[in-house]
C-alpha cells in the first residue's frame, strides 16, 4: 500500500482484512512494518488491536489461574495504550500532511471523531468479520448457530460499509476545505503511576512501611 493519501476508506478496510488473514496463518514475529509510514501506522494499529483480541480470549480461558489473569491483565493495559497512541499517531501524520496544504480549513464544520479513531473502529470490526466468518464454517455447529453468525456477519459487513464510507466522506470533504477534525489525545490515566491512586497510594503505603 504505497504513500497516497487519497486512497479510499475501502482499500484501508481490505488492507486490514489482509492483515488479519496473513497474521492468523503467520506467526506474528515473521512480519515487519511496511517501509511506507502511512501504512505502517495503520498496521501497527491494527495489530495492536489483533493482539488485544486474541490477549482478551486468553483472559476468558475457563482453566486461568489468578496468575495468569493478572498477567494477561497488564499485558491488556499496555496493549490497550499502544493502541490509543498509534490511533493519535495517524491524525497526527494526517494533520502534519494537510498543514502542508493549508488545511484543515479553520472555519470548516468540525467532525466529532478523527480519522485515527474511524480506522480503529474499522480494525476492530475486520476482526470481528473474521471471527464471525469462522463461526459460520464450523462443522461441529449447529444450523442454528450458522444461521444466527450468518445473520451476524451480514450486519457487521454493512456496518463496515458505512463506517469506511464516513471515513471517506471524512477525508475528501477535509481536502475540499468544507469540513476539518482535529486531534483528540485519550489522556489515559491507569498506565501512568503518577495519575493512578492505586497505584500511587500503595507506592505511598510502601515507602512508609
Amino acid at each position: 500500500m504505497p504513500l497516497n493519501l487519497d486512497i479510499t476508506a475501502l482499500d484501508i478496510a481490505a488492507f486490514q482484512d489482509q492483515l488479519t488473514l496473513r497474521w492468523h496463518d503467520e506467526a506474528i514475529e515473521t512480519w515487519h512494518p511496511l517501509a511506507d509510514p502511512f501504512s505502517s501506522l495503520v498496521a501497527r494499529q491494527h495489530l495492536a488491536n489483533f493482539e488485544l483480541w486474541h490477549t482478551e480470549d486468553a483472559a476468558r480461558t475457563p482453566n486461568a489461574t489468578d496468575a495468569d489473569l493478572a498477567r494477561v491483565k497488564r499485558h491488556i493495559d499496555e496493549t490497550n495504550q499502544r493502541r490509543n497512541d498509534l490511533s493519535e499517531q495517524v491524525d497526527r501524520f494526517l494533520l502534519a500532511h494537510l498543514a502542508a496544504k493549508g488545511l484543515p480549513n479553520p472555519d470548516a464544520e468540525l467532525n466529532s471523531e478523527s480519522p485515527g479513531l474511524i480506522i480503529d473502529r474499522l480494525s476492530i470490526l475486520a476482526l470481528k468479520t473474521y471471527h464471525t466468518r469462522e463461526e459460520t464454517t464450523r462443522t461441529d455447529a449447529s444450523s442454528a448457530h450458522i444461521e444466527r453468525n450468518q445473520q451476524r456477519l451480514a450486519i457487521l459487513l454493512e456496518q463496515r460499509s458505512d463506517l469506511a464510507a464516513c471515513l471517506h466522506r471524512l477525508w475528501t470533504q477535509t481536502l475540499a476545505g468544507t469540513r476539518r477534525f482535529k486531534l483528540y489525545q485519550q489522556l489515559k490515566m491507569y498506565n501512568d503511576p503518577s495519575l493512578n491512586p492505586a497505584v500511587y497510594r500503595k507506592s505511598e503505603d510502601v515507602s512508609l512501611a
